[in-house]
């Protein structure tokens, strides 16, 4: 028997990539450390060693996804939304997805939540659009 999934929430979000990039040259790594996971970092950094502005685009695109959850589930950053709790990540095949941890984890898996994430950046935004589901048969 396949379950039945009801829309708990959309989100969409538009950042300016000038914006976030302002931000990192004024608060540095202390930016970096308040909105990446250390999975994200890596990938930050990686980005960065060959192109910096791939780093800052990836930066963007990550807060404008974490922006668009926040929104989707309907707490905006409120706890247990952190932007530490909540990792985007891609599959093998590319595909981002959004990754939970701690309370925020605990608190969607009670709800029976679940997301999809798409991030696009052009010139000089970043872009991101979350759909929530929630489980409603057991």
């Amino acid at each position: 028997m396949s379950s039945v999934q009801g829309v708990y929430g959309i989100g969409t979000d538009i950042c300016d990539i000038r914006r976030i990039r302002s931000s990192y040259e004024r608060y540095g790594e202390r930016f970096l450390n308040r909105i990446l996971t250390p999975k994200e970092l890596e990938v930050f950094w990686r980005r960065s060693e060959r192109w910096p502005e791939r780093g800052v685009r990836y930066l963007a695109t990550r807060f404008s996804a974490k922006e668009s959850f926040s929104k989707a589930i309907g707490l905006g950053m409120r706890h247990p939304m952190t932007w530490r709790s909540c990792e985007i990540s891609n599959a093998p095949s590319g595909e981002p997805q959004i990754v939970l941890y701690g309370e925020l984890k605990v608190w969607c898996q009670a709800l029976r939540l679940s997301a999809k994430v798409s991030v696009s950046d052009e010139s000089e935004y970043a872009i991101s659009f979350v759909t929530v589901e929630q489980r409603l048969e057991p």
